[in-house]
């Protein structure tokens, strides 16, 4: 008999697939059926031609931006974390700091990144700070938000045994917030890379090369369309590889004990 978790997850991964493929056929065909040009809408054919012709310049900017995007990652999840922790010890300095949290995620960073640039005199360090930026708000959100969802009768339990405050932090708070800090994490990792972005590009104005975001710059200046949209193609493939990444995380961490897994599989 066919396994029905085989076949649900076979069933996810098809139908993505299949949508995907139907819709990079009809694109391929409008545009040669109404021939358009490459340098309005470049066919898919053309941008999968023009990625592998130019991947010698675009190779390295996509390194370039995922080590601004993974580093500015593992800062908000660090930063983030240790946020959350703080807040959780007491209402009044949750209170007190977290509406300057808020403040980092409702100003646009393309409003301060050009600050950020010009104070951090190492451009590479600065690209990561606004990235950073935009992706610390979810994580200190989230896991301040599951430190604090803990089942209010297994706190009394805890209580009732004078349980210290560190024993309940790590072996009631953090396993009950689990769940909310990796769905933080699914977050916060693109914002990291949507940060990054945004970042070189306001580098990009100034001349400062290296990522992703300088190369669709240039080719836009230069009407290489087929490059602008492969280098959009690399972004995009790189936001769903760190989503994926994170998810797989996720299952691997909270698989056999948390809930929320257990009844996923079910």
């Amino acid at each position: 008999m066919t396994d029905p978790r085989r076949l649900d997850l076979a069933l996810r991964v098809a139908m993505p697939a299949v949508i995907a493929a139907a819709a990079l056929a009809a694109w391929e065909a409008l545009v040669r059926l109404y021939e358009v040009p490459a340098y309005l809408v470049p066919a898919p054919s053309e941008v999968a031609r023009t990625l592998v012709a130019d991947w010698s310049i675009l190779g390295p900017s996509l390194v370039v931006t995922l080590r601004t995007t993974l580093a500015a990652f593992a800062v908000a999840v660090v930063l983030g974390t240790l946020t959350a922790f703080l807040f959780v010890q007491s209402r009044w300095i949750e209170l007190a700091l977290f509406p300057y949290a808020v403040l980092l995620q409702v100003t646009p960073i393309v409003a301060i990144a050009p600050l950020v640039i010009i104070w951090v005199k190492d451009i590479q360090t600065a690209l990561v700070v606004c990235a950073a930026i935009v992706a610390i708000f979810p994580v200190i959100s989230n896991t301040t938000l599951g430190l604090r969802s803990v089942d209010p009768g297994l706190a009394a339990l805890f209580r009732m045994y004078r349980a210290s405050r560190l024993q309940q932090l790590v072996r009631l708070r953090i396993p009950s917030a689990a769940p909310y800090f990796f769905g933080g994490l699914r977050i916060a990792s693109g914002l990291a890379l949507i940060g990054a972005v945004v970042a070189e590009f306001v580098a990009g104005t100034g001349g400062h090369a290296g990522g992703l975001a300088y190369q669709i710059l240039q080719a836009g200046y230069q009407l290489n369309i087929p490059r602008l949209f492969a280098a959009l193609l690399l972004v995009t493939l790189a936001g769903i590889a760190l989503f994926a990444a994170m998810v797989g995380i996720s299952k691997l961490a909270l698989a056999h004990w948390h809930e929320s897994e257990l009844v996923a599989e079910r």
